[in-house]
């Protein structure tokens, strides 16, 4: 299939809050957090939801995993915008079962247009201090799930021929050295040169890949260790703060800008790293 074969998408109407009507979106990490406000925003803009969460405790973190219902507290939102949802409660470093489910998904909703590869998890430590476990399951968890969700979806959506959008959630981690991160660093840079080689490649099936980078998001997903770590190391403190006078942002605002690059508004955008991050890579 080359670029001429596909329909160009057309310039977009002014925004009417309904861009995604016919549409069918995937969300990874969805049961709280951004991901269920990415999976609620793209459904009160008309879209179908195909989401899916590990709704489990992770050994690694600190603060508690999601739950079963948790993830039908977003399934519950998205009907309530008169929308579709089809849950799995799927671990997305599970290739085969993330495969499955996404399969299924578009099976019963009929097709694929946009993919939010959303799921993740961190913790804090300093460099050398950070063990064996902690760091492979940081990787496994944000930059292998990464890959696992392109790699389910990209031949659906190729054979579909009808162009799309897929939404890396990497963070301002993906774009800088921030101290007591640095396998969520490392994982996170991943995620943004997966998103950049894939939009090479995608290109030619009017496939568009960006990358979403938010700094501090305000989910209830804590880290004391992290905080402690910054007070007791003031000097690189500054590598965290940002430009505008909010602490944090919410998980709307990232689905925000996620609705808006996977959208027709955003058709010749592509490759991308948008930050949202209170103007942290400003400084």
């Amino acid at each position: 299939m080359v670029l001429h074969d596909i329909p160009e998408s057309p310039l977009p109407d002014a925004p009417n809050g309904r861009r995604y009507e016919g549409k069918v979106v995937f969300v990874t990490g969805a049961a709280r957090g951004q991901g269920r406000a990415e999976a609620v925003r793209f459904a009160a803009e008309g879209a179908d939801v195909i989401a899916l969460d590990i709704c489990a405790d992770l050994p690694t973190t600190g603060y508690p995993g999601p739950t079963v219902e948790d993830l039908d507290e977003t399934a519950r939102r998205v009907e309530a915008m008169g929308r579709k949802i089809v849950t799995s409660v799927t671990d997305a470093k599970d290739f085969d079962a993330l495969k499955a489910a996404l399969e299924k998904g578009v099976h019963e909703l009929g097709r694929l247009d946009v993919v939010v590869a959303n799921a993740g998890m961190t913790t804090a430590a300093l460099t050398w201090e950070i063990d064996l476990e902690h760091w492979h399951a940081t990787i496994d968890n944000n930059l292998h799930a990464a890959f696992y969700t392109a790699k389910a979806a990209v031949p659906i959506m190729i054979d579909q021929g009808t162009g799309g959008a897929i939404v890396f959630t990497s963070s301002v981690a993906g774009l800088r050295g921030l101290p007591f991160l640095a396998d969520y660093v490392a994982a996170k840079h991943g995620v943004t040169g997966l998103a950049k080689t894939l939009a090479n490649e995608l290109a030619e099936h009017r496939i568009r890949v960006n990358s979403v980078h938010p700094h501090g998001v305000r989910t209830g997903l804590t880290m004391p260790e992290l905080h402690e770590a910054l007070e007791s190391r003031q000097d690189l403190g500054v590598l965290y703060m940002g430009s505008l006078p909010d602490r944090m942002s919410e998980s709307e605002d990232v689905a925000a800008a996620v609705a808006w690059i996977a959208s027709n508004e955003a058709r010749h955008v592509t490759g991308i790293q948008l930050p949202v991050d209170l103007g942290r890579t400003n400084r």
